[in-house]
């Protein structure tokens, strides 16, 4: 019975440090990507469309790495494609050196971005309540 309750014991180990790894990777990335959005918001100030564009570019392509993907419905990705679609929209005004469209393309981004921050905190805590045994370091556990 032992070898049965030390290899269950390494394995929930390995979850929550395998948790907690992507855990940090999904903050370290989270970071680039607001570092990139506040790039954005310098160039739109200041009217430096090549600094607009390469931000823009650089958060368009945080969409196509798999830390972007946090959650795997339906919903997440539409509202990652919405995204992407409007820091494609702030790269192609920035291109024209439009700053009203890149400026309209950010505050739509950012929208898009507080709107699906608030859609997977909700989603989270919906599966927390509806499975408690999944809150590292409950009562109960």
């Amino acid at each position: 019975m032992r070898p049965i309750l030390l290899l269950s014991c390494l394995f929930a180990s390995a979850l929550v440090s395998g948790s907690a790894r992507a855990q940090d990777n999904v903050a370290i990335f989270m970071k680039a990507k607001l570092s990139h959005s506040q790039q954005v918001l310098k160039g739109l100030a200041t009217e430096d469309f090549d600094l607009i564009a390469k931000s823009a570019q650089a958060m368009s392509l945080l969409c196509e790495d798999e830390n972007w993907m946090v959650l795997q419905t339906p919903e997440y990705r539409e509202r990652s494609t919405e995204f992407r679609r409007s820091v494609d929209t702030i790269t192609e005004a920035a291109k024209k050196k439009n700053l009203e469209a890149a400026a309209l393309g950010y505050v739509d981004a950012t929208l898009k971005c507080v709107n699906c921050h608030k859609y997977v905190r909700k989603t989270r805590m919906a599966r927390l309540e509806e499975f408690p045994q999944l809150k590292l370091g409950s009562a109960g556990n």
